[in-house]
C-alpha cells in the first residue's frame, strides 16, 4: 500500500517504531472512561493502538493525503475521522459537549499553539498527553527559578500538573527531527478559579516574560502604560517585588501580582 510521504511545511515526523507508539497511546489509560481525541494521526501509527481500547475514538488531520491514507486503511473509522485544522475547530461539537482527553504526536511547529487551545478549553480537556519536543516539555515542566521556565511553564501549570514521562531519540522518525522529542501528561489540577482575572493573568504572564533578563519593574511598565496611560506608576512599581526577575516567582506571586495589577489600573 502506498504510503504518505512527510511533508516539511506541515512539520510532520512520522514515529516508525510501534513500540513507542504504543506507549504513548497508553498515557490516555490515566482517565479511562473518557473519549479520545487524537491530532495529528499521519498514517496512523498510535492511532491503530487507540482503536484498541474500549472507549469512543476520533482522529483531526489537515493533511489530505494521510485523511486519505486512513480511510482506505482503517474503514472503520470512517465516522471518526475529522480533516481539519485542530487549533480552527470548536472542541464543544468533538464529543457533543462531554470532556475527552487529548493526544497526538504534536507537530513541532504548532505544539505550543496547541497547548494554548487546550488552556483556552480546560473545561473540555481533563488530560492532555502525546509527544512534542523535548525543549517544549522540558518548559511546561519547569520550575521556578530555572532557565527552562516561561510563559508555558506558569499558564499550564496554574490550571494542569504535568508530568515528563520519557524521551524519545531521532531515530525512530521519518524524517528524523534534528532535535531530541518527549513525551509528557498533563492533568487538570485542582484549581478552578485562580482568584484574579484570567485575561489578565495570561497578559501579566506573557508581559512580564517579553524580556526575561530584565526585571519585572522593567517588563511591566509598558502593560500599565496600555492599561492606565495617564496614571503615574512610580510608587506602585517601588515595591521591591519589582526588583525580581519573571522566573523567579511562583504561580502563587504571578497570580498576587495580577490582582495588585488590576487594583492600581482601578484607582
Amino acid at each position: 500500500m502506498r504510503t504518505v510521504k512527510p511533508k516539511k511545511f506541515l512539520g510532520q515526523h512520522f514515529l516508525t517504531d510501534l513500540s513507542i507508539a504504543q506507549r504513548i497511546a497508553d498515557t490516555v489509560d490515566t482517565l479511562p472512561d473518557l473519549p479520545i481525541l487524537e491530532v495529528g494521526p499521519g498514517m496512523g501509527v498510535m492511532t491503530q493502538f487507540l482503536m484498541q481500547k474500549p472507549r469512543p475514538l476520533k482522529v483531526v488531520e489537515l493533511d489530505f493525503e494521510s485523511v486519505d491514507y486512513l480511510r482506505r486503511t482503517w474503514p472503520q473509522m470512517e465516522d471518526n475521522i475529522i480533516e481539519d485544522d485542530f487549533l480552527k475547530m470548536h472542541l464543544e461539537r468533538t464529543f457533543d459537549g462531554q470532556p475527552f482527553v487529548l493526544t497526538g504526536n504534536y507537530p513541532y511547529n504548532i505544539s505550543s499553539q496547541i497547548f494554548f487551545k487546550m488552556l483556552d478549553n480546560k473545561e473540555l480537556i481533563p488530560c492532555c498527553t502525546g509527544m512534542i519536543q523535548k525543549e517544549v516539555a522540558d518548559r511546561i515542566c519547569a520550575r521556578p527559578g530555572t532557565k527552562a521556565y516561561g510563559i508555558l511553564s506558569v499558564l499550564i501549570q496554574a490550571w494542569y500538573t504535568p508530568e515528563y514521562l520519557f524521551t524519545v531519540e531521532p531515530g525512530v522518525f521519518n524524517p528524523p527531527p534534528k532535535v531530541r522529542s518527549a513525551v509528557i501528561r498533563m492533568v487538570r489540577n485542582d484549581t478552578r478559579d485562580l482568584g484574579c482575572d484570567d485575561t489578565l493573568f495570561k497578559k501579566v504572564v506573557k508581559t512580564t516574560f517579553n524580556q526575561r533578563r530584565k526585571t519585572l519593574r522593567n517588563n511591566i511598565r509598558p502593560l500599565l502604560n496600555e492599561l492606565a496611560p495617564a496614571a503615574d506608576h512610580a510608587a506602585f512599581l517601588a515595591d521591591p517585588l519589582f526588583n525580581l526577575r519573571p522566573e523567579q516567582l511562583s504561580i502563587a506571586q504571578f497570580v498576587d501580582l495580577t490582582t495588585r495589577v488590576a487594583e492600581h489600573i482601578r484607582e
